[in-house]
This record gives C-alpha cells, structure tokens and sequence, in this order.
C-alpha cells in the first residue's frame, strides 16, 4: 500500500489527481498542469514535497564524517542556517542520491533527501558512520510544503506575517529555525521561494493558511516542468548509480580545493576521463522529446535524460548525455517513433526568474 503524506486529505479535497511517486500517493495536477507551471513562473505556487526525507545528523563527528560523505565540502559552510546542495557517491563515482545539507553548528546538521532513495541513503550513512562518532536521525514526524514563484515570499509573509523579520535577510541557499521550523530560501523550479519543513501535526493548518493568503496548490506534474526548464536534474533519470556526477552535469558540486578531504569517490573521479557531457536540446522539428531518446551526432550516440514540452517557451525540450566535442549552437538528430528529428544543442538551462532564456 502505498504511504500517504499529512496533506493526502487536502489533495483529494481539492480535486487532485493521485498517482503513485516512489511508493507515495500524490497529486499529480489539480486540472491543468499548464495553468499550474505559469501559476509559479508568474506568480506563485505550493507543493507538498512531504515525502522527501529530512535526516539530522549530529555528534562530536558529525562535520568530519559528512566531508567524508559527500562530494561537496561541508566544511566550508560557517554561517548557522547555510547550506549546499551535493552528491552522495558510491566508491566508483556512482550517485547515490543528490540532496541539500544544511548546517547549524559543526555537531549539528540537517540533511535533505530524495523519497525513492530514502531508505538506501539512510543505510548507506549507516554504514559509513560506524567509525564515526554521529547520531543519524530519521525524521518521519517532519512534513514540507515548498512555496515558490517570484511572488512567494510576498505571499508567504501574507499568510504569516511574524515571519517576515526572521526571513526577510535570508540569501539564496540560507535556512533559519523558528518556533520548530526550517524555513529555507531553497526550491526546484528556478524560481524564488522558501521550502518550509514543520512538524506533520501543523502541515494542514499551515497549508489552507496558505491557500487563503492566494498561494495555489501545484502538482508534481507541474514541478517536473518547472526543475526540467531550469535544468536540474531528476535522480533515476538524469543520473543515477551508474552515471557520475562529471558526466551529469554535476561537476561544479564535487569540491576538490582540500587535497587531504578524501571523499568517497573521489579517487574514481581523480581517475576518469569523461567521455559524455550534460547538455541541453530544443526540438527544431515538430514533436515531443522523452528520456530515453537515442540523439546521434557526428562523434557517436547520446540519448536524453529528461524530456518534455515547455510551457515557458512553448518549445519541446530535453537534458541529454552526448559525446564530448558535440558544442553548443550544433545540430543533432533524436530518434522520436523511428523517425530523426533535427534538435539543437543549448546550455541546460531553458527558464529561471520567469522568463525562457532560449
């Protein structure tokens, strides 16, 4: 049976499509999937992302064992409330997850992570903290609900307006506690906003607070598009165990300024030559590009990760792993129903701040 989140009862409420997402039941869309992505581009949208997992790690270890890790640098974040956004490697350069750690002090940490990969990634820190003196804490009892759209902050202190002194200095990547909450400047759509993670008990109330102050509930369906415009990537589609973050589009995330900081993976990575790059492609031609499409180009076959029409730019759009030397401005051609389309090569980033940047 698949699990619900604290907000299951609002979604259906409010006329949602449910579907199952890695083993939860969410809404999908409220009707139109296209009116909910120009709702956040345009102005403002919620989304229940209560089913990714908030995990607390703390102890005497807790900044040494997370530099070990991650293939980000913890180590660097020194303001109470700051965070980064990594990749969790296996030993050769796989990823194991993407996720956001937040920093409060160098014993106390919040890390952030996918719901498909959850109960792995808690496992995998397990067994890496045991010659590590940390606490990793699985938090369950945490719900999240994640406003964006460049109006969502107006919003938000709308809805709540002591939280205006405590967020309004807030900077991009930054997080502060209040009264048993993370409000955190963060979000997946390229878009402003805060990512609110509070106890699963108030998730409701704080939901139809929302809902009242004008902010509309939005579909994972929506999200999708959202984060595909703004190029980022989707763990099991755009990288997983067998891809490495260099071949990803992840390499500003590994931190290699510290010779001694010998993360897991690191040596793998030290070692590759990456034959593939992450890049992103606009349909020339009339059709829809999907993951998994074959893209062939005069140095050899790529295929899309991510695919899907923008709403942003009404253009059909895609991130793809194509052979180095492939530049951007290039044509290549994507396999779509057995027939070659004419594709475009771009940077990996369609829309941001409400405007399409193709």
């Amino acid at each position: 049976m698949a699990k619900r989140t604290p907000l299951y009862e609002a979604h259906v409420a409010a006329g949602a499509k449910i579907v199952d997402f890695a083993g939860w039941d969410m809404p999908i869309n409220y009707g139109s999937q296209i009116e909910e992505h120009h709702k956040v581009r345009k102005d403002c949208g919620m989304f229940d992302v209560s089913h990714m997992r908030a995990v607390d790690v703390t102890g005497k270890d807790a900044q040494p064992f997370l530099r070990k890790l991650f293939a980000n640098d913890v180590g660097k974040l020194t303001i109470p409330g700051k965070a980064l956004y990594s990749c969790m490697l296996k030993e050769d350069g796989g990823v194991i997850d993407d996720l956001i750690a937040y920093y409060f002090a160098p014993e106390r940490y919040r890390v952030v992570v996918n719901a498909g990969t959850a109960d792995k990634d808690l496992a995998w820190m397990r067994q890496q903290a045991a010659s590590f003196d940390v606490t990793i804490a699985d938090r369950p009892e945490l719900a999240m609900i994640a406003i964006q759209g460049p109006n969502a902050r107006e919003h938000f202190w709308t809805a709540f307006p002591a939280g205006r002194a405590r967020t309004v200095l807030l900077q991009p990547f930054q997080a502060v506690e209040w009264d048993g909450w993370l409000v955190a400047r963060t979000g997946y759509t390229g878009e402003d906003g805060f990512e609110i993670t509070l106890p699963a008990a108030q998730a409701m109330a704080v939901w139809n607070k929302l809902k009242d102050a004008g902010v509309a509930p939005i579909g994972l369906g929506a999200r999708d598009t959202l984060r595909l415009e703004a190029g980022m990537n989707l763990y099991g589609l755009d990288m997983d165990e067998s891809q490495n973050p260099l071949e990803s589009g992840l390499g500003w995330t590994i931190d290699l300024k510290d010779p001694k900081r010998d993360f897991i993976g690191r040596q793998a990575l030290a070692a590759l030559q990456p034959a593939r790059q992450f890049v992103g492609l606009v349909l020339l031609d009339r059709g829809v590009l999907r993951s998994h499409q074959k893209v062939f180009a005069p140095q050899g076959e790529g295929e899309t990760t991510s695919g899907s029409f923008s709403p942003t730019s009404n253009k059909s759009i895609a991130l793809a792993r194509l052979p180095v030397g492939v530049e951007l401005g290039d044509t290549v051609e994507v396999e779509i129903r057995d027939k070659r389309l004419q594709a475009k090569v771009v940077k990996p980033t369609f829309a941001r701040n409400g405007k399409a940047m193709i």
